[in-house]
């Protein structure tokens, strides 16, 4: 059922929905409340004007509406409760007026200051409250007021039969879970707070269960899938890897040898390379590429920016010198002969292995012999991205790297569909990066380091957390920074500036400055979290550390320490963050990722994954962990005993999923 046909919903909110892709009964209602405001009607006697209360109270002077200046309004006006006369203030509330009409009965949400009498209120509702009421709080929608909102999904409600309930009999039997209507009602218009906990453990455990079922479904599927088995001669590959000119970790040469079975097995490859920043996981591709090309193939490597392509094909290249393989660029900036060219000998079989962005997916391109795929930070990439790229090949294996960290127990969860290589332990001859958290008072032991590295013809990075000033925040931006920097250094220091404002040619031109050494400071915004590798960069300055996640910091943190130097990062902070000290303690981001999980919660952490309707809505996967891996069993169960296919609900699951990631 669409949503155009509910009571309550006009053209206007229509377009406010779509914005917000609910265009279905369903879509609607599992906009699921974030918070729940419980009101309880109180009396005025012995009131802190400091505590929140709610009172039933009668319109006495409708009052009146003043405007301070635009978009920002006061609305006074009289009423009285428990005998008492008071002034009621509340703000941005003009379109009230109307409806404040002498003797009308209201119910008041705020602080009362008894000894001023004056109410100010944070909320008011058009009629008396009876007893205990529980209103839902739902995320914001641009047009749509909360109490508009209200009324809609109980005007949807009423559909709620027709809403599927994909929980199987036996596990609702099984762990005594409300049926999907009584479910919803009690989510949307609960009358205590039990109810709200049973239709929550209902909704968890059915998301839950739906994505684990996709997610073993997937398994199933990609276990029988029957790839390339290809001829790779040992002899060729163990003398290229006797040359790479470094020791590979034992990490690396695990992930190796895992990555060789699975290209020389009838079973196409389908695995996750999990490694921290600056692990060496391009080294474990590029083996992996070069045996696919002495078995006869072709290799696609998808970068998610030129900078990192145009990277990766200098790294690359350099590794094959003494090879006569053949590597090429495909990204957006070139022109359309070099592109033409590319596209020409990719066709004819001449290109062995092809770098590039989004741009090699370009329907126009043609592989000879595609037969081993390679995504780098693969989230990065949509599902209909990659299965474009598949298509060009006859089931390619498939390489995803990604160097976000992941606590260990749930990346097995999430990418249950693949197999999973580890790299934990840093290339030999790195340095443990040296870490400290600073206010900003003792910012002079980051600058005293930052003319130390330069008079050794080194570089820095500073992160800001915003590109221009905002008068509304303490927070430092990219242009603020930079007068700091030159007030710091007499101006005789070259600066580069880099955010996402940025156009295309001048970010690549910052860039190029800096990698080129020309500039010897680059004041970023987070966009330089991902990809840069410039060896000489060996301080990282962070401010409004505090407002980062652990994550993100040891991301931005990677950027140096990528050479055999010793590297400092310095986390400038307002106020003492207790959470910041693990960065001092530890350079390994799967632990950094797990403190971060317990600090923040899941966050985006299924971001990670961005796998179409695999999103949760009401599901908490650090909270509801366990229910996950009752739902995995059950699902595994389901598909194993083959329920799934007289389910009709299910087959439609099926359907619609994408076998592509």
């Amino acid at each position: 059922m669409n949503i155009e046909h509910i009571k309550g919903i006009g053209e206007k909110t229509l377009e406010h929905f779509y914005k917000y892709n609910i265009y279905t009964l369903e879509d609607l209602l599992t906009f699921y409340p974030y918070r729940y405001q419980i009101l309880e009607p109180s009396s005025l006697e012995n009131t802190d004007k400091e505590i929140t209360i709610t009172i039933n109270a009668t319109v006495v002077d409708p009052g009146k509406v003043s405007f301070i200046r635009k978009n920002f309004n006061t609305y006074r006006f009289k009423a009285e409760a428990y005998g008492k006369i008071f002034t009621v203030v509340i703000f941005n509330r003009a379109f009230l007026k109307p409806h404040i009409t002498i003797g009308k009965e209201i119910t008041l949400i705020g602080k009362y200051d008894a000894q001023k009498k004056i109410f100010t209120a944070n909320d008011l509702k058009l009629q008396k409250l009876i007893g205990t009421k529980i209103i839902p709080i739902y995320h914001t929608i641009k047009g749509i007021k909360n109490y508009t909102l209200e009324n809609i999904m109980n005007e949807a409600l009423k559909e709620s039969k027709s809403i599927e309930d994909y929980v199987p009999k036996k596990y609702n039997e099984k762990y005594h879970l409300a049926n999907k209507e009584e479910a919803l009602i009690n989510i949307h218009v609960p009358n205590n707070i039990q109810e709200i906990q049973n239709g929550k453990q209902k909704l968890i455990y059915e998301e839950l269960f739906i994505f684990m079922f996709k997610i073993q479904y997937l398994k199933l599927l990609k276990n029988k899938e029957v790839g390339i088995k290809k001829e790779i001669p040992k002899s060729e590959i163990e003398k290229f890897i006797a040359g790479i000119p470094f020791k590979l970790t034992l990490d690396q040469q695990k992930a190796i040898n895992e990555g060789l079975e699975d290209l020389t097995s009838s079973k196409r490859m389908n695995r996750l390379l999990l490694g921290d920043v600056g692990s060496g996981k391009t080294i474990v591709a590029t083996v992996l590429m070069v045996a696919n090309f002495l078995a006869g193939y072709q290799s696609a490597f998808m970068a998610p920016t030129e900078i990192l392509a145009i990277q990766h094909l200098k790294s690359i290249r350099n590794l094959v010198k003494d090879t006569n393989i053949h590597i090429e660029c495909l990204v957006g900036s070139m022109s359309k002969k070099e592109k033409e060219n590319v596209l020409a000998n990719m066709a004819k079989g001449n290109i062995d292995i092809l770098i590039g962005t989004h741009a090699i997916l370009n329907e126009k391109l043609s592989f000879q012999k595609l037969g081993f795929i390679v995504t780098d930070e693969q989230h990065r990439f949509g599902v209909n991205q990659r299965g474009n790229l598949m298509q060009k090949g006859s089931l390619p294996d498939m390489l995803f790297m990604s160097a976000t960290p992941i606590p260990r127990t749930y990346a097995l969860t999430i990418y249950g569909d693949m197999d999973t290589s580890l790299i934990k332990q840093k290339p030999n001859g790195r340095k443990e990066i040296i870490t400290k958290v600073l206010k900003e008072k003792d910012i002079k032991e980051a600058l005293f380091k930052v003319l130390e590295v330069i008079k050794k013809n080194q570089q820095i990075y500073v992160v800001a957390p915003m590109i221009e000033e905002n008068e509304d925040t303490n927070l430092k931006d990219v242009y603020l920074l930079k007068e700091k920097f030159d007030l710091a250094f007499h101006g005789k220091i070259p600066i580069g500036i880099l955010h996402g404002k940025l156009k295309k040619a001048e970010k690549e031109e910052v860039m190029n400055e800096f990698k080129l050494g020309r500039t010897k400071i680059l004041i970023s915004t987070t966009v330089v979290e991902v990809g840069v590798d410039v060896k000489e960069a060996t301080v990282m300055i962070i401010f409004n550390a505090e407002r980062f996640g652990l994550a993100t910091l040891h991301q931005l943190r990677g950027r140096v320490g990528r050479n055999d130097l010793q590297s400092y990062c310095y986390l400038i902070c307002n106020e003492e963050k207790e959470r910041l000290k693990v960065l001092e303690e530890s350079n390994d981001g799967f632990y950094i990722s797990e403190k971060d999980f317990e600090f923040r919660g899941e966050g985006d952490l299924f971001g990670v994954r961005q796998s179409g309707d695999m999103t949760f809505k009401i599901a908490n996967l650090k909270r509801d962990y366990k229910i996950l891996l009752k739902a995995k069993e059950d699902a595994k169960e389901f598909i194993k005993e083959k329920e799934y296919l007289n389910n009709k609900k299910y087959q439609e699951i099926v359907d619609k999923l994408d076998f592509t990631n």
